[in-house]
């Protein structure tokens, strides 16, 4: 059936009670309206390409009038000749991959194979802050505007809520924490997403990246590394708790400059006392390489007295409170440490800066301090070069003080010649 379609013919169209019915134009060759049995009508293009006939719905009458329909019949046909097809592409379209699909497709072939708080780390970023934003998008459809405005808004933090007088001032900081200004955070999600996009263009989900060059917010590494008075204090309070095992966490991670994890997660059978070796398997480092370090006398003697009191059969050096498994956590305890001990905002991992500053102090060169934390750039250990001043003004006063006699200088508070 075919006829001069108007806006007045189509609304005269009488839908049969079994079946649609297609009414096709007279001037564009292949457009046509279609007539349901529900009585709803749409304009469809009904045309041929590699030898397959295609049914191709351009939109529901009366939304699209007939004149718009038929220039974008007029349309689809010239992109036809040139050899597209466009119904392929709306289905390659509808079932191209979505920021959800990259996401579950990046931490079940890339991030799992990373260490387990890095995994979780991510996983926690992509999951609340990317894919509530974003889950639903087409991969192939975000664009670098799209990022730098999600890492703006990451940046900016969540409103931070009112604080009651009668809650505990350890836990009013940790809200302050969660809730503030997080550009480091934003940071942390452009790179993952950086990483994510990349691997995309590998899997064919797109052909660019969009966070290749995400705008970076500055960050103000932070330095903070204990004073021997609050070393000796947290020695104390240490020394008095009643909690030996996560005691004991804090004095390895100490003596050790170890991660928490490496610490938490240590097995026995790692450590060769009688050589002071501790040699941390691939899996339990960040770097996810094997780590082998020299063990001070110090750390040797602590982990003999906790060799001792953990029973035979235990691979663990830290045992959880569930049978055959490690420690797992440990801020709680941290936490009330901290404040007994007055260390203000210290973090744990500010243990590792501490061990590292002393080692820099008494003169170990960087690239040896980076062996033992196990940095694998060193970028990273460059942030302790500034603790060298010490040590290097110490050797140019000797050398000063050998030398003022032979340029005939004179100290300051020398008293003047007669």
């Amino acid at each position: 059936m075919k006829q001069h379609l108007t806006e007045r013919s189509i609304k005269a169209m009488v839908p049969e009670i079994d079946r649609d019915v297609l009414v096709y134009d007279d001037e564009v060759t292949g457009f046509a309206i279609c007539i349901y049995r529900s009585g709803k009508r749409a304009f469809v293009l009904r045309y041929r390409i590699a030898g397959r006939a295609r049914h191709f719905t351009i939109g529901s009458w009366p939304d699209w009038s007939v004149s718009a329909a038929r220039e974008e019949a007029k349309r689809l046909k010239r992109e036809i000749d040139a050899g597209h097809d466009p119904l392929g592409r709306r289905i390659e379209d509808r079932n191209a991959a979505t920021i959800s699909d990259a996401i579950d497709r990046y931490l079940r072939e890339h991030a799992v194979k990373l260490a387990p708080r890095s995994f979780s780390d991510q996983t926690s970023l992509l999951r609340k802050l990317v894919e509530p934003e974003w889950g639903t998008r087409k991969v192939a459809d975000i664009t670098p505007e799209d990022v730098d405005r999600l890492l703006a808004k990451v940046s900016k933090g969540r409103p931070r809520p009112r604080k009651h007088a009668s809650k505990p001032s350890s836990r009013r900081s940790l809200i302050k924490g969660r809730f503030g200004p997080t550009p480091v955070r934003a940071n942390r999600v452009g790179e993952i997403l950086r990483k994510m996009f990349n691997l995309a263009i590998r899997w064919q989900m797109r052909s660019d990246n969009p966070a290749s060059g995400f705008s970076r917010f500055p960050e103000v590494p932070r330095d903070r590394f204990l004073s021997p008075a609050e070393i000796k204090r947290l020695a104390d309070v240490l020394a008095d708790h009643p909690n030996r095992r996560c005691a004991n966490v804090i004095r390895l991670l100490l003596l050790t400059g170890a991660r928490r994890g490496e610490a938490m997660n240590a097995r026995w059978d790692q450590f060769d006392l009688e050589n002071g070796i501790w040699t941390k398997p691939a899996a339990t480092t960040k770097q996810r390489r094997l780590h082998r370090v020299p063990l001070s006398q110090a750390a040797i003697e602590l982990l003999r007295t906790i060799r001792s009191g953990v029973p035979a059969d235990c691979p663990w050096v830290f045992p959880g409170d569930i049978k055959g498994n490690p420690l797992s956590e440990i801020q709680t305890f941290w936490e009330g440490v901290r404040v007994k001990a007055k260390l203000g905002d210290t973090r744990i991992h500010d243990l590792r800066h501490t061990f590292a500053s002393l080692l820099v102090s008494g003169g170990m060169t960087l690239p040896m301090v980076g062996r033992l934390l196990g940095h694998t750039q060193a970028q990273t250990t460059l942030r302790y070069a500034h603790l060298y001043d010490d040590p290097l003004r110490a050797g140019l006063d000797q050398v000063g003080e050998a030398l003022r006699p032979k340029l005939r200088l004179v100290r300051d508070d020398a008293p003047e010649a007669a």
